[in-house]
């Protein structure tokens, strides 16, 4: 299939596919004699692993690391277990982040329920931040 129609049958664009395939997350497509792109069905499922990958927040290069696994005919399911934990752990700092974040703007926010405007200092921008 031709560029366009691969990306109308996998939702991306014309621009993403080349760029995939110069990043090398696509093998380069074979040409027709007229120079088009010419797909076939495996890059399908190559782009719907690709957005899979991205739905789990994988990097396109680790993503490009596990494609190159299983090009090299291995299957990548250590790498990809390796990857996931890693994701986790920084899914779980992001929520630690936003937690102690939430805890001090209801604190400051309670802080400010009953703001008194006259009895703040002029040098002071706001006194509740």
């Amino acid at each position: 299939m031709r560029i366009g129609e691969l990306a109308e049958a996998t939702g991306t664009t014309t621009k993403t596919l080349r760029f995939y395939e110069a990043s090398g997350l696509l093998p380069p497509a074979a040409r027709t004699r007229a120079g088009y792109r010419d797909y076939g069905d495996d890059a399908v499922a190559r782009l719907d692993f690709i957005r899979r990958g991205r739905t789990a927040g994988l990097t396109l290069a680790q993503i490009r690391d596990i494609l190159t696994v299983r090009d090299t005919g291995h299957a990548p399911c250590g790498h990809v277990r390796q990857l996931l934990a890693q994701q986790l752990d920084a899914i779980d700092a992001q929520l630690a982040d936003l937690h102690a974040l939430r805890a001090t703007v209801a604190q400051l926010h309670h802080s400010a329920t009953n703001a008194e405007p006259d009895v703040c200092p002029p040098e002071q921008v706001c006194r509740y931040l």
